[in-house]
């Protein structure tokens, strides 16, 4: 919606403080929809489903995994073609069922049913609270943006997971813990509906004063690409764009490990459900109020060296959680998953906003993601199979051996992508 010449569009975290502000919260209910499953779906395939089998039990995530990767890859999309917040919206009415399906669910593929949804849901709604964060911000402090974005949606899902974890112990597995998700979905859907504004002028702002990088790196990249090339480009082909894509895969896979194997291996150590509450959210928490610092960091120091050592910091975290048993040592192991998990996030999504040209940035966002979190659905399959052939622990070993693998293929594939010059601050008499 366009305004009056009194208020020109401008990039920037400053002069777009509200609306930036505005979609810091609604991401934040977004991440709350989905912190209402971390601590009780595991217990709850568990002991009400009486699923036995980790391979069965995390098929939920499975579902999750592959139908937000998907989602995600369309956002983008749609968000070039329809704007972003249509599809915000979108996001928004597909999440109202998922509750409703938790609490009534009579057996475990409603569970299912309802992961396919949140995953709709998030890629639709997280995806373009990112793209529309990109939009606002412009180039210089992109990294601080998606820290800020990625900070908000997981301390979210941390107090979340902390809350659900109480109301479980307090009054049963269900339906409290997803009555919490249900208000969420209701106050997003009424914030997004009345208050967020569309930001895709921005984009097209950013692209009509878009330069080349001095070293000449992104000559290439040009902003007639198909969807076709822009696949490519971002999975294969560019150095710094695939090697973000393949680390947010694994970071993803041994997130979904956590989330569904962790709950299973804390109470098989004779954890209560509100200590494993704890857990769960500690690693949340770390990981989201760790990125309001690492998102700034990178726009210091670099994107490229605080990947590989967020990816080596999440493998030594895994290996204790592995050889460790009990709360303490799991609450260090926690704070150290999280922590490396708060240098990779926001750092690997500036990355690809430093990359991608503005014309298409959406769509590698969306091809990114779509690689990311596929992870989930690795992850659990990964997860799943190897925790029946070997145990649990075994399985942890695993990713935390693929997660490594991850941070030296960065190390040795991504070219560092941040510019310390500042951009050229565009301005138009038209705003929105």
């Amino acid at each position: 919606m366009k305004t009056s010449s009194a208020r020109p569009m401008r990039l920037g975290l400053r002069p777009n403080i509200a609306q930036f502000s505005l979609l810091v919260a609604v991401n934040a209910l977004v991440g709350g929809v989905l912190g209402q499953e971390r601590t009780v779906l595991p217990l709850l395939a568990e002991r009400e489903f009486h699923l036995a089998a980790c391979t069965s039990a995390l098929t939920y995530i499975l579902a999750f995994g592959v139908t937000k990767a998907a989602t995600n890859y369309f956002a983008g999309t749609w968000s070039d073609r329809y704007g972003r917040k249509p599809v915000l919206l979108v996001g928004w009415l597909i999440a109202i069922p998922v509750p409703l399906l938790l609490i009534w669910a009579p057996t475990w593929s409603w569970v299912v049913a309802a992961n396919v949804l949140l995953g709709m849901n998030q890629g639709l709604t997280w995806s373009t609270t990112v793209i529309m964060k990109i939009d606002l911000a412009g180039p210089k402090r992109r990294g601080l943006a998606m820290g800020l974005n990625e900070a908000a949606g997981y301390v979210a899902a941390a107090a979340t997971a902390l809350a659900t974890g109480y109301l479980a112990a307090r009054y049963g597995l269900r339906p409290a813990p997803f009555l919490l998700g249900l208000s969420y979905v209701a106050l997003g859907l009424g914030l997004s509906l009345f208050f967020v504004r569309e930001t895709r002028d921005y984009a097209r702002l950013e692209a009509d004063t878009h330069t080349v990088r001095e070293d000449g790196r992104h000559d290439h990249l040009h902003a007639d690409l198909s969807n076709r090339e822009v696949f490519i480009h971002t999975s294969f082909r560019e150095p710094a764009l695939s090697a973000a894509s393949q680390a947010g895969m694994v970071n993803n896979l041994n997130d979904g490990l956590a989330w569904g194997l962790f709950p299973i291996l804390f109470a098989s150590a004779g954890l209560a459900v509100g200590q494993i509450g704890v857990l769960a959210s500690l690693i949340l928490a770390v990981w989201g109020f760790g990125q309001l610092i690492t998102g700034q960091l990178s726009d210091r120091w670099g994107r490229k060296h605080l990947i590989t050592a967020g990816m080596l910091t999440q493998a030594a975290a895994l290996g204790l959680f592995a050889s460790a048993d009990t709360f303490t040592l799991w609450a260090v192991a926690a704070v150290g998953l999280g922590a490396g998990t708060a240098m990779v996030y926001p750092t690997l999504l500036a990355t690809i906003g430093d990359v991608a040209h503005p014309a298409w940035r959406a769509r590698a966002v969306g091809v990114y993601r779509l690689w990311r979190d596929a992870g989930f659905a690795v992850g659990a399959l990964l997860a799943g199979i190897t925790a029946d052939l070997w145990g649990l622990r075994a399985a942890i070993w695993i990713v935390a051996a693929l997660t490594a693998t991850s941070g030296f293929v960065v190390a040795a594939r991504m070219y560092e992508t941040h510019s310390s010059r500042p951009a050229p601050q565009p301005t138009s008499k038209t705003g929105v």
